[in-house]
């Protein structure tokens, strides 16, 4: 039976069971009648939950798109199809790792430890639904599972350019399968970090840190590109294929945060539902709005020229920020919030040259270390959370996806290799492994970019 048809069917129920009442003819009638608006008021919020998640859900899988843009145009163009590649690729591995086993290692029997069980999700039958979960099972796969694959992109921007396809792809499926559902199950899970009361509403520390670790991880064993650092210390900057395509990315990442943080109040039955998703809105892109100012009046001040990479990452780090607790803060704290994103970002990076670790697209400053701020500063306005369950569920993360992450590179890295040889990384990886130019009108001109 259709949703459509039951609804209707029900409507037409309580007007009976009132006209009845009214004429007095079943002493009964009201109890049933109530009983009936009750049932018609499940499905209608099952509907609309189920909705957010369909609709909260699409927005996020665009952000693959929005990945796979930045990264197109922050690279060299000699490595655009590569990184093209990439994305489509590991959109699609995580989604099949986390049906074979990440949902349910994420989210089926936890209870209060460590990990699920590893098993595929199974979806309702035809026509079938659980009113007693408030929301189609399906709808809220669909919506955790591109939240995964959001994970797996933030690696690819950092190491783009040095690491060879296979290895890149073994790695993702590791993380989408296995290491990313562990550390959401001691939170999203109802895990052990849930029960000391640790508080990360959409994943700054989640899903952006973890990814950040993930690929600081990989960048350290990986290697800076090469000629990206002098013998003395020197950066030797590599300007990326298209700044219009970067801002394109930029975009469609700022439009999936509203179903990234709105999709995230994991209800819309309610007027109060309706009315916090819309404040979440808000807040979110108020954050990120206060990222980009903030990046663009420092690199004013610092470089005396504004740099547009820098007011890119800036709306990220902003939006990343902004993440952990997007419903509780004012509008104010919201935007300071993602205000100190940006000047993270703007800070963190030619530290990260400093120290010789060559970050692509700026990931780490962006996804790891706005997204631990975000995380500590949750309990500012959240009076549920504590300084404290903050800084422990941070701090496990972080040990457990870098020390986890950085023994699958080690692996890969002593088995089949990651770096392509220094022909081959010099020729660029579209020619290299990919077999298609991403601009083959370029030429032998592409050979120097």
């Amino acid at each position: 039976m259709s949703s459509t048809f039951r609804t209707t069917g029900l409507a037409v129920g309580v007007l009976a069971l009132s006209a009845g009442a009214a004429f007095g003819q079943d002493a009964a009638a009201p109890e049933a009648a109530e009983a009936v608006e009750y049932a018609l008021a499940s499905d209608t919020a099952y509907i609309f939950n189920t909705l957010l998640f369909l609709i909260g859900g699409f927005l996020v899988m665009f952000m693959a798109a929005g990945f796979a843009m930045l990264e197109a145009g922050m690279v060299r163009s000699k490595n655009v199809s590569m990184q093209c590649l990439k994305n489509i690729s590991l959109y699609s591995i995580a989604g099949l790792m986390f049906w074979i086993v990440g949902y349910n290692l994420m989210y089926s029997g936890v209870d209060g430890g460590y990990f699920g069980t590893p098993s595929p999700k199974m979806i309702e039958p035809v026509g079938g639904s659980d009113l007693g979960a408030g929301y189609s099972g399906a709808s809220d796969w669909f919506f955790q599972m591109v939240f995964c694959a959001a994970t797996a992109s933030i690696v690819s921007g950092t190491l783009a350019e040095r690491i060879k396809l296979w290895p890149f792809l073994i790695f993702t499926a590791i993380l989408t399968g296995i290491l990313y559902p562990i550390t959401g199950s001691w939170e999203w899970g109802a895990g052990w970090l849930d029960g000391m009361g640790f508080s990360d509403f959409a994943g700054s520390t989640l899903v952006h840190s973890v990814g950040g670790w993930a690929a600081l991880s990989g960048a350290i064993l990986l290697g800076a590109r090469i000629g990206k650092y002098g013998p003395n210390g020197q950066v030797h900057p590599m300007p990326g294929s298209s700044i219009p395509l970067a801002t394109l990315g930029t975009f469609i990442l700022w439009l999936g945060w509203f179903g990234f943080n709105g999709a995230s109040q994991l209800a819309m039955g309610t007027i109060s539902d309706v009315t916090d998703i819309s404040r979440i809105f808000v807040n979110t892109n108020l954050a990120a709005c206060g990222g980009v100012v903030t990046a663009v009046i420092l690199t004013q001040i610092i470089y005396k020229k504004v740099d547009v990479t820098m007011a890119l990452n800036g709306a990220l780090a902003g939006l990343v920020s902004i993440t952990a607790e997007p419903l509780a803060p004012g509008i104010f704290t919201s935007i300071i919030i993602g205000s100190v994103g940006g000047a993270i970002v703007v800070f963190a990076v030619p530290m990260l040259d400093k120290m010789k670790i060559d970050d692509v697209v700026g990931a780490i400053p962006v996804h790891l270390l706005a997204g631990i701020w975000g995380t500590m500063i949750v309990p500012l306005s959240n009076s549920d959370a504590t300084y404290s369950v903050q800084f422990i569920g941070v701090a496990a993360i972080g040990v457990f996806t870098f020390v986890a992450s950085g023994i699958v590179w080690a692996i890969l890295k002593a088995t089949i290799g990651l770096r392509p040889s220094e022909e081959e990384e010099t020729m660029g990886m579209d020619k290299a492994e990919v077999g298609v130019e991403a601009y083959p009108e370029f030429g032998q001109g592409s050979q120097r970019l």
